[in-house]
């Protein structure tokens, strides 16, 4: 039984060590990803705003920041990590800073107001466009709320959701989805670290018991009889 336990400690001890190297292997291919991301993001330059409270500014205002911030976690409904909003580190690199930057994208797009020029009188189900100048608020519209049939919302449509704004949103959204998979990343490799650790010490532990087991069977063996130890 003894030399099973020991064996079976052995056994585990090298699980462990496989575990444990590639847990490390994991967080070195997370670390190599965070750099990579983070060049990335220092290529572009593309910094978030603090005033010197290290309040988010928007447009030069703190109180510009919260609409946006109500469109992330309120409509969005993306759980923000506070600790990722950095004032020392204003650099658009974490998954919240990418997410509060696609808002701020998608906020002013979505409260702009666009400028139609109907060249000649247009009528659209039963009701007449003159030709002139028309100021037509997206108001909170996205791509697909538009009728791009109508006179002014088709060509406000075209004229808010640019491809520069779809393009913008579409590069965070990748940055972001980046940076939340390095983060599952780095949990999985200390998961699996922590637990070759724990075969490792658990392999190991077999086989120093066994070990102090077989060294009192071998003292009793030598021992005189009648001589109890």
């Amino acid at each position: 039984m003894i030399k099973r336990l020991r064996g079976l400690g052995i056994v585990l001890a090298i699980i462990g060590i496989v575990f444990v190297v590639g847990g490390a292997y994991a967080f070195m291919k997370v670390q190599e990803g965070y750099t990579s991301l983070g060049s990335f993001s220092a290529a572009q330059n593309v910094q978030l705003a603090y005033n010197d409270e290290g309040q988010l500014l928007d447009r030069g205002t703190p109180e510009g920041a919260v609409p946006i911030m109500a469109l992330l976690e309120d409509d969005w409904g993306y759980p923000v990590v506070a600790s990722e909003l950095d004032p020392n580190d204003p650099l658009v690199n974490t998954g919240t800073e990418y997410m509060y930057q696609m808002a701020t994208v998608a906020y002013h797009t979505l409260h702009s107001t666009q400028t139609i020029v109907l060249a000649e009188d247009v009528e659209y189900n039963g009701e007449l466009f003159a030709a002139g100048t028309y100021e037509f608020p997206v108001d909170g519209r996205y791509w697909a709320a538009f009728d791009r049939q109508h006179p002014l919302e088709g060509p406000a449509r075209a004229q808010a959701w640019t491809g520069v704004a779809h393009a913008l949103i579409g590069e965070l959204g990748v940055g972001a989805v980046t940076a939340s998979t390095l983060q599952l990343g780095l949990g999985v490799a200390g998961l699996v670290g922590g637990l070759g650790g724990t075969l490792v010490l658990t392999g190991l532990g077999l086989v120093w018991a066994t070990r102090a087991e077989t060294e009192k069977v071998a003292v009793r063996r030598q021992q005189p009889a009648g001589v109890t130890v």
